[in-house]
């Protein structure tokens, strides 16, 4: 048998970066760091930053989420993280070959995050005006939105963007602001409360007023991971 010389194979870097959204102001929003150091020093960026020794990839993301946005290691440890996939393109980082393992990861709505480790500021920056990012980011985003946008069809994780009490009518602003179409909204509610394990309602608790109208019951998330039936966008639409 052939032994393994590690020294055949050139060295390289991994990193983790993170596609963050929330929704806010009915508006889908991503969160970007200002790079603070070269390369692209000045520029947008999702955040993120190198694997350690003694971490896995997941490990990675969580800190790197804490560390360059402020928010704190418990909250970035509640959230809602997937991987996406691995990019692995040689010339994607100019200072030497990098694979990066990028996460997706879905919030409620929070305060203003601020910059740390390597990251001169964070912001929350509505999708639709994320201006050019470093690196291969606009590509990983536009990845990312692809797939929030496919598994709210068949999952629950539309809940993962909403308080833990949250109105059927927030919940719907969620679809429509991830699939940018106006769904009918009693049809909407039907389709919700007649799919088994996807919501819950929030027996004698307060309900929700927002001026005229009826006052809205609250909801929070239910046992089910997947919809059965899947709760489709409208024909011909993408996110």
């Amino acid at each position: 048998m052939q032994r393994y010389d590690p020294g055949a194979f050139p060295p390289f870097a991994v990193t983790v970066d993170l596609a963050v959204f929330t929704v806010r102001e009915g508006a889908l929003h991503v969160l970007l760091v200002e790079r603070g150091q070269e390369p692209y020093r000045g520029a947008w960026a999702l955040p993120g930053g190198f694997l350690l020794p003694d971490e896995s990839a997941e490990t990675a993301a969580r800190r790197e989420l804490a560390e360059e946005t402020g928010l704190s290691e418990r909250t970035a440890a509640g959230l809602h993280l997937e991987q996406l996939r691995t990019y692995s393109e040689p010339d994607r980082d100019p200072r030497m070959r990098v694979v990066s393992v990028a996460f997706t990861a879905l919030l409620p709505d929070l305060p203003e995050p601020r910059g740390g480790g390597d990251a001169a500021r964070a912001r929350w920056t509505p999708l639709g005006r994320a201006t050019r990012l470093a690196f291969d980011h606009d590509r990983i985003l536009a990845d990312a939105h692809d797939r929030i946008g496919a598994k709210l069809e068949y999952t629950c994780l539309a809940t993962a963007f909403c308080p833990p009490r949250f109105t059927l009518g927030e919940l719907r602003q969620v679809y429509e602001t991830v699939w940018g179409v106006e769904l009918d909204r009693p049809n909407f509610r039907r389709k919700v409360l007649a799919t088994p394990g996807f919501v819950e309602a929030v027996e004698g608790g307060p309900r929700r007023t927002g001026g005229r109208g009826k006052p809205a019951a609250l909801y929070r998330a239910g046992s089910a991971s997947a919809l059965h039936p899947p709760l489709m966008r409208p024909e011909g639409r993408q996110p």
